[in-house]
């Protein structure tokens, strides 16, 4: 087997890894190396939203706002507060990187870079630089990071972390063309593969994404609040969430059974002003809310059922719902369209008034939405759980860092937008303790042992997930799942391609962890207190670490800083 080194290795090519490459290299990492399976992929790269947003200190206006006050919101009651505080503290600096990178992020003419309130905050936090945000962000930082001269190893899957008794001793990666294992010894990894999209069936991330959370895992990494997703609206042919705008058009909602038969089924079930004020708040209220499914989950939870009888569920932006007219729609609703000017003749008017973007991207993607219905599903969106780290992103192993969706940083309910922060902080976090731990690239021999690839078709367990633990979770199916999961995992096929049995065998190791916590927490009363951590032995639910005490005296904290830093 091939060997090369490089004391630190980051793995994966999205706004995280590229992020954590490039901090390493400004800070002075010679020894560094980037690994990603396609320069091109991940969801960073190739997915978004309405107006996909970042989430990032309060920087306009009157607002009273403060790293604190962010922090206690990002904080809640599963969320470990060091954090918290620690992607409060770099967001500010992180934005303006990328502001510096040339991410377009809009400012008025006076330089405020001006906000708006999403969801689970009270603040108007929020920006965009449209629907592409985080691929502006991902070209922005390939860019820089080509520019620092950082090594990048391409078509390369990572395989296996290896450890030792000091924690992390090597990566081994497949190298997809050559068709061989690579060894690269190493002291420090940092994990920012995206989040675990292969594990469910209906998902909106691009098929360019998998995931690869199970590497962790079974280099001892636990896991935290991993039973902690969120849902949405997607459309199936081209994969995209459809919140925002595309709700708030007020589209016609309905469905099709396999004789071809059309239903409103929306009207049917909530009578006609009803379905229409719970589309238009879809906009706003777009993840699945399990603890609110009187408001606009409603739609979630009918578009499921429909899709259960094996109908198919459909937008169409040609036609207006039944019964639409200016009064009907709701106050809300008419006020809103009427300020965008927008409360026009057909859902295709109205959104093409309020983001005529939205409509061109879907021709970009050979779809015309005045002359086809857009067919959706309530998909997997984002992992709010994933691999425990500390206020470093390190994980439980000494030098790996997981950074990025794969982090397991957020709870049941985080603000809409803190994903793309919490990559940037994270990563910033995790680059500078690498760079800094004083940890060496061991020379102590380490066998190889062929990896076991598992039997089994992954899209039987990906259909499975979505159909039992999605927003939607049965014990029984769930029960039944872990159980063949776990067969598969200890059941090896001879023989099978490389590539595609590490993924399923990552897919499965990932499943059997959430299938785990998911269980644990539909044992639970209420809305219980605390993170719930996973490992091999189960799940546990343990208190969240509270937001850290700190010294806020210039003086004090300048001469640490000079000291710590040889300044």
């Amino acid at each position: 087997m091939r060997e090369m080194r490089a004391r630190t290795v980051v793995v994966g090519s999205g706004c995280a890894g590229l992020n954590g490459a490039d901090t390493l290299a400004a800070l002075g990492e010679k020894d560094l190396l980037l690994v990603t399976e396609d320069m091109n992929a991940g969801t960073s790269r190739n997915t978004g939203s309405d107006k996909q947003t970042y989430y990032k200190l309060s920087l306009s206006g009157d607002d009273a706002d403060s790293v604190g006050e962010m922090a206690r919101t990002l904080c809640r009651g599963d969320v470990n507060g060091d954090t918290a505080l620690c992607e409060a503290a770099a967001s500010a600096p992180c934005f303006l990187k990328l502001c510096g990178l040339g991410v377009p992020f809009p400012t008025n003419e006076y330089g405020e870079y001006v906000g708006y309130r999403t969801d689970h905050d009270t603040r108007r936090r929020a920006t965009s630089a449209g629907p592409l945000t985080s691929r502006f962000m991902t070209e922005a930082l390939e860019e820089s990071v080509r520019r620092r001269g950082v090594p990048v190893l391409d078509r390369a899957l990572a395989a296996r972390i290896v450890t030792d008794d000091k924690g992390v001793a090597a990566l081994d990666v497949y190298l997809t063309e050559e068709r061989e294992y690579l060894r690269i010894r190493c002291a420090n990894v940092l994990l920012c593969t995206g989040g675990p999209a292969h594990i469910y069936r209906d998902r909106v991330y691009p098929d360019s994404q998998h995931g690869m959370s199970g590497l962790a895992f079974e280099a001892g990494a636990e896991g935290a609040n991993l039973d902690c997703w969120q849902y949405g609206l997607a459309s199936v042919k081209f994969k995209w969430n459809l919140s925002g705008s595309y709700q708030q058009a007020v589209p016609r909602v309905f469905s099709v059974d396999e004789r071809g038969v059309e239903r409103e089924f929306l009207a049917d079930a909530l009578g006609e002003r009803e379905a229409m004020a719970m589309t238009f708040l879809k906009g706003y209220q777009w993840p699945f809310d399990p603890r609110n499914t009187q408001g606009s989950s409603r739609v979630d939870l009918l578009v499921k059922r429909e899709g259960d009888l094996g109908r198919r569920v459909y937008l169409d932006y040609r036609k207006n719902p039944r019964g639409f007219s200016g009064d009907a729609i709701g106050e809300e609703a008419r006020n809103y369209l009427e300020n965008c000017g927008a409360l026009l003749e057909t859902p295709l008017e109205r959104l093409g008034k309020m983001n005529p973007p939205a409509i061109q991207l879907y021709l970009d993607h050979g779809i015309d939405l005045a002359r086809e219905p857009l067919e959706m599903r309530v998909c997997a969106q984002h992992h709010n759980g994933g691999a425990a780290v500390d206020a470093h992103w390190q994980t439980r192993v000494p030098g790996l860092y997981v950074c990025g969706e794969a982090a397991g940083t957020f709870g049941r309910r985080r603000p809409g937008g803190t994903a793309l922060n919490a990559a940037q902080a994270g990563s910033l976090r995790a680059a500078n303790h690498a760079f800094r731990n004083g940890r060496t690239v061991s020379s102590s021999p380490l066998p190889f042992e062929e990896i076991r690839l598992p039997a089994g078709d992954a899209e039987a367990f990906q259909a499975e997930m979505s159909r039992c633990a999605a927003f939607e979770r049965d014990r029984a199916g769930m029960e039944a799942l872990l159980e063949r999961v776990r067969e598969a995992l200890a059941t090896e096929e001879k023989g099978r391609e490389i590539p595609e049995g590490l993924k399923l065998r990552d897919l499965l190791v990932t499943q059997s962890r959430v299938l785990s916590a998911m269980l644990c927490s539909l044992a639970e009363e209420g809305e219980p207190e605390g993170v719930l951590m996973t490992d091999e032995k189960g799940s546990r639910r343990v208190p969240a670490r509270p937001i850290p005490e700190r010294d806020l005296w210039f003086e004090t904290v300048w001469a640490r800083y000079r000291a710590e830093n040889g300044r």
